[in-house]
């Protein structure tokens, strides 16, 4: 069918038969024809998860009958087609699908119209495909797998008889411009209608409706881009249909329905001349264009059309003058009758911010001096955000919150105080008297700060003068802003395990160079024993390791007070010096087998007749602009409450009686701010796998055939503690088949990162004194991330590498491990020597793929970011190495071509005996 067809061409009758006009013809119990002058079709977009807090709700609860009065209102407020999404990370999202339709079809006074399958999990369209009668219209297919993935999805849904929307992506991303939005979408169009037999009226491009007016320079022309595509895409391709999700323009305007309601008329107005002829909106919640409010209409058409540089400003100026119709949740303002000095305590211990800026320059005017605020009221305010934390009655993502408020408040004083620098230079340089004043630093070739961020926070709090260095700071750098600034104690902090090393090295340049204040360490890897062993003896002014947030604030107090010093730095050190003699003197109750005996005592595989299954595609595939909400499907939300240190499993946490209310909250907030992160693509994931042969030639190394060619020897570990009879050491390399086998067998390595981008963000909440969305954003990055390798994995069991593609997991099931085969990762319990990284990023450019980069300690940047390999064999299990002896050490450093001391560095961890 030629592309330049004519309405006219199809109304001819020829022979006196009717021509079957190539219209887009859809169906539930009735037929929906789309025809020239079919006036635009409302996508009612409630009975989605992602856009209704009550359909969720119901879904979640099993309330799917109820549900189903959502699908019905929709209707009745004009919806032409019903888009349905069961994309949620607590929801098994096929079942759901499945329940929901199957209901849906006894209901004929919904199911008359046509439904939309929206997901981005393709398993769950296609569920969603069996269940429904009449012509549906499958949300989405694209590009961003590559050419084979999308023909595939696209043959599956003609084969139901679906429409399909294509949304504007293709490998390296989603269209953002004009241009690309037109080159994706034609480049999608002639593969499905040449290869895949599609008819032209059965493609609905989505070519991506973006927020605008959200403060970033670059997305005001989004709107633009979008229409002028449309207007392209219809002469290009003028049999096609046009739809996107127009609630997505309005985002940065969540909360004030008037303002969203005008914006998406005035960006509907617009877009329908160009050819827009349907979209995903709240058939309740659109007005007649001419019936908007005269100046909210021409601020909207200002911003919709980019027609002036402060168009958003002008607009947030006036939604701030406004409120949602009806629909503002009155709040308890009685706490505003007050005096300004219990506003802003108030404000502080429940984390307000919405009034911080006119109370605190209201309380300016009462006081003599800008700094009687922040030593007045404000502290007071903090002093019982720090006595209900240190009691117990507050906890961590409430403190942030109470210092978000602090800052914004300082923030309004400090020009106040900036003008009376010169004055107060005798009292206090012009600055805020603090408590004392801290210095923390991550330490070298470490990039990980989310703990560090919450103790600087915490201190903060409870009124210390906080200087953070960041991440990936050198020795010399840290000492010397310590003693430019007069820093009363150095806190060091640190992940990965050489962060050890380069701590017991920040002691020793403190002794030689003659500082006297105290010396706090902290981090996932630290301890209380490695701080009394290793850093401890080399600096004698102090070393205290502190276990997390909620310690950090009696330990500083204790050191900063006169009274308090002496003793508790006495008392310390009597611990330390008792563990520090303890472990010289210790006498493991272990016992080890020498490194030969082990090998002996390895893992027994019976080879015979063992097939490995040879992946469907070998070498190295690379991933951008991953999808990240089908990722967060993959988030286990445990370690999150975890990082803010509320404890508990999930979802139980959520109702638990002590933490549940804030865990409650927290959650909420978390999801809030990832609805933002998956639609305004606040990060970037990438990711790159890598399949090859492999096989075992010697006891404890595996030689991969690397894609660049030639062959890598990759050196595992093999756990020499003695073991019950009948229970091996294990090494990694006894899940390959033996080279002298004859079997040919495979593994796989991967990097996936969820951090490009982030540092953006991170800034935006720095400048607006946000600790809280900054942590929180950290958190969830790090949550995503994890997920990703989650995702990856299972598609390389049941895609790619395909030695488990009948597999069915829950979420559950894949959080507790239950899948075969296994992912670890250098520098973990099963392969704990970080520097085979370097032939994993190798073989895999994961480097130039992905972004990721290595520092000298083998962090990697992002933060944000997992390695590791893949093992595919049956009998493949997650171990850890354990300690290790020196026969096995000096064995490690021939094989890797280094000295004993260069094996013991990488191998400190798990060495048995002391260095």
């Amino acid at each position: 069918m030629s592309e330049t067809l004519t309405t006219e061409d199809t109304l001819r009758d020829q022979d006196d038969k009717k021509v079957i006009q190539p219209f887009l013809r859809l169906s539930g119990l009735e037929p929906l024809v789309v025809r020239p002058e079919t006036n635009f079709l409302n996508i009612g977009e409630r009975t989605n998860v992602t856009g209704s807090k009550k359909f969720a709700r119901l879904i979640r609860e099993g309330l799917y009958e109820e549900a189903l009065s959502v699908a019905r209102q929709q209707v009745e407020n004009g919806a032409q087609i019903l888009d349905v999404n069961m994309d949620d990370a607590l929801l098994d999202g096929e079942v759901a699908m499945t329940t929901f339709l199957n209901l849906l079809a006894s209901e004929p006074d919904i199911s008359r119209i046509p439904v939309m399958i929206d997901s981005s999990k393709f398993s769950i369209i296609e569920a969603g495909l069996k269940c429904l009668q009449g012509k549906c219209i499958v949300n989405s297919i694209s590009l961003k797998e590559g050419e084979e993935k999308f023909i595939e999805h696209a043959m599956i849904c003609k084969s139901f008889g679906a429409a399909v929307v294509v949304m504007a992506f293709d490998e390296q991303g989603q269209a953002d411009t004009e241009e690309k939005k037109v080159s994706f979408c034609h480049r999608a169009y002639k593969i499905l209608t040449e290869k895949v037999g599609y008819d032209p009226q059965d493609i609905i491009f989505d070519p991506n409706i973006f927020a605008i007016a959200t403060g970033i320079e670059e997305h005001n022309n989004y709107a633009v881009d979008f229409i002028n595509a449309t207007r392209r895409i219809k002469q290009l391709m003028p049999l096609t249909s046009i739809s996107g999700g127009v609630s997505n323009i309005s985002f940065s305007f969540r909360g004030n329905d008037v303002v969203r309601e005008a914006m998406h008329s005035a960006f509907l107005y617009h877009a329908i001349k160009e050819g827009m002829n349907m979209g995903i909106v709240n058939a309740g919640m659109l007005q007649i264009y001419d019936e908007i409010e005269p100046t909210l209409r021409e601020l909207c058409d200002d911003a919709i059309l980019n027609r002036r540089e402060d168009a958003t400003e002008r607009l947030i100026n006036y939604a701030e003058t406004v409120k949602a119709k009806g629909k503002v949740i009155e709040k308890d303002e009685t706490w505003r009758l007050g005096t300004v000095q219990a506003r802003l305590s108030h404000a502080l211990v429940n984390g307000i911010t919405d009034y911080i800026e006119a109370d605190t320059e209201e309380a300016r005017q009462l006081y003599p001096r800008p700094l009687d605020v922040i030593e007045g009221p404000l502290m007071d305010g903090m002093n019982i955000v720090g006595d209900l934390f240190g009691s117990g009655k507050m906890f961590l993502p409430q403190v942030v919150k109470s210092a978000r408020v602090m800052k914004k408040s300082v923030a309004v004083l400090t020009p106040f105080i900036e003008e009376e620098k010169l004055r107060l230079v005798e009292q206090n340089g012009g600055k805020v008297k603090a408590a004392g004043k801290i210095l923390l630093a991550t330490v070298k070739g470490d990039v990980h700060d989310i703990g560090k961020n919450i103790v600087g926070v915490v201190l903060g709090c409870n009124g210390y003068d906080i200087i953070d260095m960041g991440v990936m700071v050198p020795a010399d750098k840290i000492l010397q802003t310590a003693r430019l600034e007069n820093v009363d104690i150095i806190g060091l902090s640190g992940l990965i395990t050489p962060s050890l090393d380069e701590m017991v090295h920040v002691a020793r340049e403190m002794k030689r160079q003659n500082f006297n204040v105290p010396l706090l360490i902290g981090g996932a890897t630290t301890s209380r024993t490695h701080t009394a062993v290793k850093i401890a003896p080399e600096y004698e002014h102090g070393v205290v390791h502190v276990l997390d947030a909620s310690r950090s604030v009696t330990v500083t107090g204790s050191l900063l007070n006169k009274a308090l010093k002496k003793n508790f730095l006495g008392e310390v050190t009597t611990e330390y010096d008792k563990l520090n003699e303890s472990f010289k003197n210790k006498k493991s109750t272990k016992q080890f087998l020498s490194i030969a005996d082990a090998r002996k005592n390895k893992a027994i595989t019976d080879w015979t007749g063992f097939v490995p299954v040879k992946p469907k595609e070998l070498g190295v595939q690379v991933f951008h602009a991953y999808d990240l909400a089908e990722i967060a499907q993959y988030i286990d939300w445990q370690p999150f409450f975890i990082s803010w240190e509320l404890h508990g499993k999930f979802p139980q946490i959520l109702t638990d009686e002590i933490v549940g209310v804030e865990a409650t909250r927290l959650y909420n907030d978390a999801k809030d701010m990832l609805k933002r992160i998956i639609e305004e693509k606040w990060l970037t994931a990438n990711a790159v796998i890598g399949l090859f042969p492999a096989s075992r030639t010697a006891d404890d190394t595996i030689t991969v055939e690397s894609p660049k060619g030639g062959k890598v020897n990759l050196e595992s570990i093999r756990q020499q503690v003695k073991k019950a009879p009948g229970q091996p050491n294990y090494s990694l390399a006894d899940f390959i088949a033996p080279a002298e086998s004859g079997i040919q067998d495979y593994m796989g390595g991967f990097a996936v990162t969820t951090g490009n981008d982030i540092e953006i963000w991170l800034e935006r909440f720095k400048q607006d004194h946000d600790d809280y969305s900054s942590i929180m954003l950290k958190a969830l990055a790090d949550r995503l991330v994890e997920a990703f390798a989650e995702l990856m994995h299972e598609r390389v069991r049941k895609e790619w590498w395909g030695y488990a593609t009948e597999e069915h997991l829950s979420k559950e099931d894949l959080i507790k491990e239950e899948y075969l085969g296994i992912r670890p990762a250098p520098g973990y319990p099963a392969c704990p020597e970080h520097t085979e990284k370097y032939k994993l990023f190798d073989m895999l450019d994961a480097t130039e793929n992905t972004g990721i980069s290595l520092t000298e300690s083998l962090a990697m940047m992002p933060a944000s970011s997992v390695s590791g390999w893949y093992f595919a064999n049956p009998a493949a299990k997650y171990f850890g190495i354990g300690k290790i002896e020196k026969d096995q050490v000096i064995d490690y450093a021939e094989r890797k071509g280094w000295t004993v001391e260069e094996a013991e560095k990488w191998l400190r961890p798990v060495l048995e005996y002391d260095m």
